[in-house]
């Protein structure tokens, strides 16, 4: 079997990254990471007009209704770029729950996600990993708690949150009741957030929801994998430009046995897990049984050899790819927090087990 990409899907991927390396370099990338919140809102508007934001938005709401697949091509582009959007929450995860919501509520914040003129955040940690016994509750249909690591929250319009397994909460972001404080990881592109809920009055509170909230972290997952495997292509590209160039004892660096092996073994990390991104979000859609456990393991997979490609490129720039000047260090900490955002490699195999029959369910 030949499995590629579309002449459209090609198309697709061309146009993100030409306009990314374009209009958001990394200098740019340095100007946005000393705002309060470095999703700029300008970038995103003129993304949205790429039709990005309403990637998987309906028609009849004003998106492409494209595949999970072409989103996560965008996803990778963007993680290539280490671009700050809010692609992740708004545009992948938000859009897959709210489709599966009838009515005009719905409707609405599904055109303004396609328009980028509403940015959606999401609050699902508590259902994978509970921190500082954090966890949202409904009380005479209010909501009560507090949500960790809140996915592109900080700044942005509209919540999702996730009750527990089967329910989702719609909070806006001016409710009454609502804090929203953003957190300082290692990962200055990402507007993560610790969310707090006292007495909140949601928009909108869906019960019995739950093949949405598992699907949106199926697409959150395949969708950050793709953001880590594209930093990591750029992480080996910028190592192997930097050993091109780089002299010692008269010698590029490059001509080094020990630098050439160090090249070819990031590349060869990331051809194979190109293909297992493919497969996983070529499965989302065309074999959605399948695509919780490919989610585990791309997810899983991909954070691996993100870790050991960060770190080996680093090592090849040498000294300098540590300092601040040096532009890496932004990649190298999208990777690291990718690795925990949505679950780490221990907790997605343990589930990719649990979904095999291989280990009992938590």
């Amino acid at each position: 079997m030949d499995f590629g990409l579309s002449e459209d899907q090609h198309l697709l991927e061309q146009t993100v990254r030409s306009f990314l390396a374009d209009q958001v370099p990394i200098e740019r990338v340095r100007e946005l990471r000393e705002n309060e919140a470095p999703n700029d809102r300008a970038t995103w508007s003129a993304l949205a007009e790429l039709g990005v934001a309403g990637v998987l938005v309906p028609e009849a709401q004003g998106g492409s209704e494209l595949a999970l697949l072409d989103a996560a091509l965008v996803s990778q582009a963007l993680g290539h770029a280490v671009t700050p959007t809010p692609f992740l929450a708004s545009a992948v995860m938000a859009p897959i729950a709210l489709a599966s919501i009838s009515g005009s509520k719905a409707d609405g914040w599904l055109a303004g996600i396609a328009s980028g003129e509403l940015v959606c955040g999401v609050a699902v940690t508590e259902l994978f990993s509970v921190r500082e016994e954090a966890g949202v509750r409904v009380s005479d249909g209010k909501l009560h708690g507090k949500a960790m690591m809140a996915i592109d929250s900080y700044g942005a319009d509209l919540l999702l949150v996730a009750i527990d397994a089967d329910t989702l909460g719609v909070v806006k972001t001016d409710a009454a009741g609502l804090d929203i404080t953003r957190l300082a990881t290692v990962d200055v592109t990402r507007c993560t957030a610790e969310v707090l809920l006292d007495g909140v009055t949601p928009a909108a509170l869906f019960e019995a929801a739950g093949p949405a909230v598992a699907r949106m972290l199926d697409a959150g997952r395949i969708a950050l994998a793709a953001d880590a495997l594209g930093a990591c292509e750029s992480m080996v590209e910028q190592a192997v430009a930097y050993a091109k160039q780089r002299k010692q004892f008269d010698r590029l660096i490059g001509s080094f046995q020990a630098v050439k092996h160090m090249c070819a073994e990031m590349i060869a990390e990331v051809e194979p897990a190109r293909s297992l991104l493919w497969y996983a979000a070529h499965s989302f859609d065309a074999m959605p049984d399948e695509a919780p456990l490919m989610a585990c393991h791309v997810l899983a997979h991909v954070s691996e050899i993100a870790r050991e490609i960060a770190s080996v490129s680093t090592q090849v720039h040498g000294g300098i790819g540590w300092t601040d000047e040096q532009n890496l260090h932004f990649w190298f900490k999208r990777i690291g927090n990718a690795r925990h955002l949505l679950g780490g490699p221990e907790l997605l195999r343990n589930r990719a087990a649990e979904l095999q029959g291989f280990a009992p369910a938590a």
